[in-house]
């Protein structure tokens, strides 16, 4: 048994592993959370015969579909306010409640104690106490109604696990029949429950190996409890530390992590290290992106050797970064850009379409989103994913606001597109656009027909249909197709979940009105929910990748190195703070002290993590780094972050080296 800390991770000791060792022996690999789910419903009849559940196949539910079915449960908790927290909308409060579901059962804490544990350790001044109290209560109610009903997420799988699984003598008896040796990558980002694990792995005589990054704590604040883990240490009977990479451009990160941790230290020269600065971030972006096309076409830079890092990618840099180096031929990776589904035109113009085949949503319409759907559905077949999509369609967006205006009927139980004669002009439109919306009006009467005849079971086929109709006849853009990945993984999962509970309410001689589903689900991904990131499949070969843009937590968690770092943003105070915890992981933690929560252990915590970043990012390239600042932000205010001390050592240096004044010079 061989685990990685996510999947990608996976795929890629996956490979290391079938180069390395004999066929013949079997090895299994899973992420930390794939393994406790694999496990649980491997010995499934187990539990049911410890805890008395039904006895019925457990259904793992995403974290979209899990909000949503809490929603349900809680809302008559959310209406009366017994669980609102100032500040927080119910959306927020859902998914923060859940959150602490999570965190609790993979540090080992029974889902009974929250009602303790959250008046205790959350800040005074957030809430009540006796709304964390509630909080707590509704968390078990919901764990129960899951368990009653067959469904399991992340933090009920782990709970299940620990709690009652691990220790049953059934489970111990089978695990050394099972495997004879265990392998865990990068201990220090696993849950605190996995202290248990290897100890009873270890108890049962399988033999294993671990390897720590201690300049790693990645998944700190996610659900990783490192200080617990590294008390097994001193189990270990052989300990051999790796050497890092020859940096002998570079300053010591001991030197950096000083000059950043206390400013009145006097500056060291940092090396291979570059700055380009300018006042408007627009202006550091074009900067940016004209340093990597220099290094690419002058220096002799591979696009796959190239990463730009920074604490925090908003969809404008992505899209003005991207642009500017395709604009080059130079192929860019945007890694895991967590935008809402329903931000892809592609996707919005698919879920368009449900309403006009599914009564009672017509109020999930509006003039411009059928104007989308028509440009959008009127893209012609390309092989060319790099050509640009207005050259493609057949419906321009003047043509569909016509249309939209004469020939859309709105109407809440049965929405239509009229006939293009409809519009006394429509002559104007053109052969080419006329021929595209029949087409898709005729397309829509057959969907309509096959649902009327039972045909169309859910929308789940309806979707794939129109993927297959107007969208596969061409090559689609990478990210375009993990979009719709995700769309079909969503629905298919959405609706297995339908009919189980739609199964449980018939016997219930319960009800649900019809196509609530269906609305439910439009309201699902319109709320920006459900992200664009698929299950991962095995990665392309690194050498045809082009240049990396990634946030500091993706780049790390990612395991990446690359011969040249451009540390984008280099000023923002994120570098500090960052986004990337969960709200009361504290509480969680193996060392929590008892007492609530405070602003010290925040800003302690902020100055560790700096550190380790510091650390690990240095140590993930050989090459130079380029710290990249504008003085203004993208909200126009004066950006003084951690960093700030790096960039006027490098500016002194500068100076000191040509005579001049000491300046940060524009690169």
């Amino acid at each position: 048994m061989a685990l990685a800390a996510n999947g990608d991770n996976r795929l890629t000791l996956l490979d290391r592993i079938t180069l390395n060792l004999p066929s013949e022996i079997p090895v299994t690999t899973a992420t930390p959370i794939g393994f406790i789910q694999n496990e649980v419903v491997l010995f499934w009849p187990l539990l049911v015969e410890a805890l008395g559940f039904n006895p019925q196949f457990p259904l793992h539910l995403r974290p979209e579909t899990e909000q949503d079915l809490a929603t349900q449960l809680w809302q008559p908790r959310l209406d009366d306010g017994s669980m609102a927290v100032p500040g927080w909308n119910g959306p927020q409060t859902v998914r923060r409640s859940l959150d602490f579901l999570q965190l609790a059962a993979q540090a080992g804490i029974p889902a009974e104690d929250l009602a303790v544990i959250l008046p205790e350790g959350m800040p005074p001044g957030l809430a009540p106490r006796e709304t964390w109290a509630a909080i707590g209560e509704a968390l078990v109610s919901w764990r129960d109604r899951c368990l009653s009903q067959g469904f399991l997420t992340y933090g009920i799988t782990t709970e299940l696990y620990w709690r009652h699984l691990l220790h049953h003598p059934t489970y111990l008896a089978k695990l050394p029949q099972r495997f004879q040796g265990f392998g865990l990558d990068d201990l220090d980002e696993y849950p605190g429950i996995f202290k248990a694990v290897v100890e009873t792995w270890l108890s049962q005589d399988i033999a294993g190996a671990v390897t720590w990054n201690p300049q790693g704590k990645v998944r700190l604040g996610v659900g990783a409890d490192p200080d617990a883990l590294i008390t097994l240490q001193p189990q270990a009977t052989v300990t051999e530390t790796l050497t890092g990479a020859d940096r002998t451009g570079f300053a010591t990160p001991e030197d950096w992590v000083q000059m950043v941790q206390d400013p009145t230290v006097l500056p060291t020269p940092l090396g291979a290290v570059q700055v380009i600065q300018t006042t408007a971030r627009g202006e550091l972006l074009r900067a940016t992106a004209d340093a990597v096309i220099a290094g690419v076409q002058d220096q002799g830079f591979h696009p796959s050797e190239i990463a730009v890092i920074g604490p925090g990618f908003d969809a404008i840099a992505r899209y003005t970064l991207a642009k500017i180096l395709i604009n080059q031929g130079i192929p860019v990776e945007s890694l895991n850009d967590q935008r809402p589904l329903v931000s892809s035109p592609l996707i919005r113009a698919l879920l368009t379409l449900i309403p006009f085949v599914y009564p009672g949503l017509g109020r999930q319409l509006d003039p411009e989103s059928v104007a989308e759907m028509l440009i959008v559905l009127s893209q012609t077949t390309s092989t060319d994913p790099s050509q640009p999509w207005i050259d493609r369609v057949q419906i321009d967006p003047v043509r569909a606001e016509l249309i939209v205006d004469h020939c859309f009927h709105p109407d809440p139980e049965q929405p239509d597109l009229l006939a293009v004669t409809e519009f006394p002009r429509w002559d104007r439109l053109g052969y080419q656009a006329v021929e595209a919306y029949d087409r898709l009006r005729q397309w829509l009467d057959s969907q309509r027909q096959a649902r009327q005849q039972r045909l169309l079971t859910s929308p789940v086929m309806l979707l794939d249909r129109a993927i297959n109709h107007f969208l596969w006849q061409g090559v689609l853009p990478y990210d375009q197709l993990a979009a719709l990945r995700e769309l079909m993984e969503t629905a298919q999962h959405f609706w297995e979940v339908e009919r189980r509970r739609q199964q449980q309410q018939r016997s219930g001689g319960e009800a649900e009105p019809p196509n609530r589903a269906e609305e439910r689900f439009l309201s699902l991904l319109h709320q920006g929910i459900v992200t664009a990131n698929p299950f991962p499949v095995k990665p392309l070969n690194r050498q045809q990748q082009g240049v990396i843009l990634s946030t500091v937590f993706q780049y790390r968690s990612q395991r990446l190195a690359h011969r040249w770092q451009l540390w984008l943003d280099a000023g923002s105070p994120r570098w500090l703070t960052g986004d990337d915890a969960l709200l009361g992981y504290p509480l969680f933690l193996q060392g929590w002290s008892g007492r609530p929560w405070t602003l010290a252990f925040v800003e302690q915590a902020h100055e560790a993590r700096l550190e380790r970043i510091l650390r690990d990012l240095l140590s993930r390239t050989t090459g130079q780094v380029t710290l990249c600042h504008s003085d203004l932000a993208v909200n126009g205010q004066e950006q003084t972050g951690p960093l700030l001390p790096l960039l006027l050592a490098q500016a002194e240096a500068a100076g000191v080296a040509d005579g001049s004044e000491p300046q940060v010079r524009l690169t």
